[in-house]
């Protein structure tokens, strides 16, 4: 994955509210029981910018989607590009990758709607999830596999690196789908650096122990 020559440009104002209200409501109550009045409501606006910024409701719930990319994408800045020449410089790599993954999945308030509102278009198979897989989950995950690929002599693409990959993330997301189960059991009150960094290694150990499983001789 590379970094992108045009990167989505920061919504600002009016904009930037209508998008925190889309990625809120629309993550809460699906797009199609999500009213333009509620969603002018909670952005603190007339039903009118709705309109005016982004041409419709579906102009907005798309740009809602190209807000989970570029946060996204920001949070990963400077990491999913980094050469990997050696097998030692890719497990560097994914372990620097799944390290920022963690910390901002799990404490960043910037991540906080994405994955309700990404749960949603998926569960509605609406055309915000193709332009997301498209823009970002795809290559992203393209890119870790050919991580993996290097740091294992493993087949970039086969179904087996692929499931493995896909294993990695979905450690990283229970613990923001199941974040108030981990409290609760854990006994905290909320989920800061310290807690973040206890999840980041664990989330290593486990990574480098199934590199090692899985590096050929």
């Amino acid at each position: 994955m590379t970094e992108p020559a045009n990167p989505i440009q920061t919504p600002k104002g009016t904009a930037a509210d209508l998008i925190a209200a889309g990625l809120l409501l629309f993550g809460r109550q699906g797009f199609a029981a999500t009213s333009t009045r509620a969603l002018a409501a909670q952005a603190g606006t007339n039903i009118a910018s709705i309109a005016y910024h982004f041409g419709s409701k579906e102009g907005l719930r798309r740009a809602c989607g190209e807000e989970v990319a570029r946060r996204i994408g920001a949070a990963l800045s400077g990491v999913t590009a980094l050469p990997a020449t050696t097998p030692e410089a890719a497990r560097a790599q994914l372990e620097l990758i799944l390290r920022r993954m963690a910390v901002f999945v799990t404490t960043s308030r910037a991540a906080e709607p994405l994955l309700p509102f990404m749960l949603r278009e998926v569960a509605e198979a609406g055309p915000v999830l193709d332009a997301v897989y498209s823009a970002l989950f795809e290559p992203l995950h393209r890119r870790l596999c050919a991580l993996w690929a290097a740091a294992t002599g493993q087949e970039a693409e086969s179904a087996r690196t692929r499931i493995v990959v896909f294993s990695l993330i979905g450690q990283v997301l229970y613990f923001r789908i199941g974040r108030p189960i981990v409290m609760r059991r854990m006994g905290w009150t909320g989920f800061g650096a310290d807690e973040a960094e206890m999840l980041a290694e664990i989330l290593v150990a486990n990574l480098h122990a199934l590199l090692d499983r899985e590096r050929l001789s």
